[in-house]
């Protein structure tokens, strides 16, 4: 459960990161919607950070169980 939990909290992440990065929503692209979003310049920056974060916890995604708990 808790791969799949980290997993979809990346997958948000990232889709964060390409709003933050082009204003452009991949899971709405996937589902159905509006795939543009208009943002303010300081609300793109945080959802850019956002990414960032996500891309850094891919590493916990493929870490061992017992590396993780520590």
């Amino acid at each position: 459960m808790g791969k799949f939990a980290l997993t979809l909290v990346i997958i948000g992440a990232l889709n964060w990161l390409l709003i933050g990065l082009f204003q452009w929503d991949l899971v709405t692209a996937i589902f159905g919607g509006e795939v543009h979003r208009a943002s303010s310049g300081f609300s793109r920056i945080v959802y850019a950070i956002v990414g960032l974060c996500g891309l850094y916890c891919l590493k916990y995604l493929f870490m061992d169980e017992t590396k993780r708990a520590r």
